[in-house]
């Protein structure tokens, strides 16, 4: 599949105004190899429709089961029947082994070289994931507290903490070596990004009304959950056995290993990156908060009305596919603010909306489509990133820079998680006893977290992004990194030509060792013959 146009440069508006492509060194020669290719032509598809559906395989698999996880407060506090606050405790103490895993994971990614490449390997962590998820929500209902709340701590963490962390990690690096060219990227995070949502809908329309019918015990929830699990975890490895790493991203620093000062370098010198995982964190903190399943039960008290919302989200998706000729003529940056702002009327029109449906359903969608790209575009951010780094004389990193990401993203999703059940814990709300009825404070805390809390959050986000200003000076970098990157290559042809010559010479010597010496006999007889 390829964009609207072949002309797109990531993040790069002003030089899709002129209309210049910058050329991609990478389309040119596998420099693992030293093997020349073809270049691809302008104006041809490097995509099929059947490679970006089983690209994204592994998203469609990765995705359901991050939604499945935004489920995990609402089944400890109404199915296990433990405390908010215990809950949120749990998930925010979780997140505090992932500082330090996710740079370390990202660190051993840009290490890592095998025959299967770099960042492919560690696409089997996504049958972790959802061996772990099924377990956390297969709790035994016999356990003690104690025990139940050691459970989900060891599953959440093995899920988050650790596979989570490496197929982060190494998403970036596969995709820029599994792909030649830039606009490939853009087609893969606009267009492939909006193939991810449609599964996404249906697990939102479909996943209500099933958790309504089987989750009424652990036991449902936990047959449930293994209706998902199996089959896309078998969906979410088809990347994998499919697609191969076909080129090196690191010209100039071929067979170099990546030093962990590299990766202190890295936080030091590339301010970009910590803007992008700011915008990461908020975004996750708002998606993995879980509120909307308590505002439709408590105060909208109907959870089939939020299925009909999730399933009218859908009219957003065409949206998307406006997304790279956005990006061509602004920047990524000025098409996730100009987004974040219909965010922001969204939350509005619920704050007003209470538990009116229709409004709720106008103010949903657009408060949806307004995150989307942020969750869609971002990585085009980050290879930008690697492309500053590659301009600093540093290597490209993407595994660490995407590893930063990852961290913003899991302190997010646990921060917001856990603020849930704190907060709720905070407003009185306890379902120790299923008859119990919801405070009147506990209500109130679950329409500000649905409504005025996301508003002020997403405006900070499109506060902060208005300071990103690498998307300006993309073009003169990316121009300068390939002038650097035909230098490289031509010092390797040269190496190698020089190599070639002097095993030419070590060949014709080995096969003619007495050559020299009869030259020199026969110049001694004709000096005698002179005298």
């Amino acid at each position: 599949m390829a964009t609207a146009t072949t002309e797109s440069v990531v993040g790069d508006g002003a030089a899709t105004t002129r209309g210049n492509e910058i050329p991609d060194a990478r389309t040119g020669s596998d420099t693992r190899t030293g093997k020349g290719s073809k270049p691809p032509q302008e104006g041809k598809r490097t995509i099929s429709f059947g490679k970006m559906l089983v690209w994204q395989s592994r998203g469609v698999s990765y995705t359901v089961a991050t939604l499945i996880l935004g489920y995990l407060t609402i089944y400890c506090t109404d199915t296990l029947h433990m405390p908010a606050a215990i809950v949120g405790s749990i998930l925010l103490v979780s997140k505090l082994f992932d500082g330090v895993i996710d740079l370390v994971g990202g660190y051993l990614v840009d290490r890592t070289n095998t025959r299967w490449g770099r960042g492919r390997p560690y696409e089997w962590c996504i049958i972790g994931v959802w061996l772990f998820t099924w377990l956390m929500y297969s709790t035994p209902e016999s356990f003690a507290l104690p025990v139940k709340v050691g459970w989900i701590f060891v599953m959440y963490t093995m899920v988050n903490s650790l596979f989570n962390t490496f197929l982060n990690c190494g998403n970036v690096v596969y995709m820029v070596r599994a792909f030649p060219r830039k606009e490939d990227y853009t087609a893969i995070n606009t267009w492939g990004g909006t193939l991810l949502m449609i599964p996404a809908v249906v697990f939102n329309v479909a996943f209500p009304t099933l958790m309504a019918k089987f989750a009424i015990s652990p036991q449902g929830w936990s047959s449930l959950v293994g209706m998902f699990a199996l089959p896309l975890a078998v969906i979410g490895i088809m990347r994998f056995v499919f697609i191969k790493e076909v080129t090196d991203a690191d010209v100039q620093t071929h067979g170099e290993k990546t030093k962990f000062r590299d990766v202190l370098s890295v936080l030091r010198h590339n301010g970009y990156i910590y803007i992008i995982a700011f915008a990461t964190f908020v975004f996750n903190i708002i998606i993995n908060m879980g509120v909307q399943v308590y505002y439709f039960k408590h105060i909208v008290g109907d959870l089939s009305a939020m299925s009909i919302l999730n399933a009218v989200m859908i009219v957003g998706i065409p949206l998307a596919f406006l997304y790279p000729a956005i990006i061509r003529r602004t920047s990524t940056t000025k098409l996730m603010i100009g987004f974040l702002f219909l965010s922001c009327i969204g939350y509005g029109i619920n704050w007003f909306a209470y538990d009116n449906v229709p409004m709720l359903i106008v103010g949903g969608v657009l408060a949806s489509v307004g995150s989307s790209p942020i969750a869609m575009v971002v990585a085009l951010l980050i290879i930008d990133c690697a492309d500053y780094n590659e301009w600093k004389g540093i290597p490209r990193m993407e595994g660490t820079l995407s590893a930063i990401n990852s961290f913003a993203a899991k302190i997010g999703s646990g921060l917001g998680a856990g603020l849930l059940g704190v907060l709720l814990g905070m407003a009185h709300y306890d379902t120790a006893n299923d008859s119990q009825a919801v405070p009147q404070s506990g209500l109130d805390m679950i329409r500000m977290l649905y409504t005025i809390v996301p508003l002020v959050m997403f405006a900070v986000v499109a506060f902060i992004l208005c300071f990103y200003k690498l998307d300006r000076e993309i073009a003169v970098i990316r121009a300068d990194n390939e002038a650097r990157r035909k230098e490289v290559e031509a010092e390797m042809a040269a190496e190698a030509a020089m190599g070639s010559e002097l095993a030419t010479v070590a060949e014709a010597e080995t096969d003619n060792p007495s050559g020299s010496m009869s030259d020199g006999n026969e110049k001694d007889e004709e000096g005698g013959r002179s005298a």
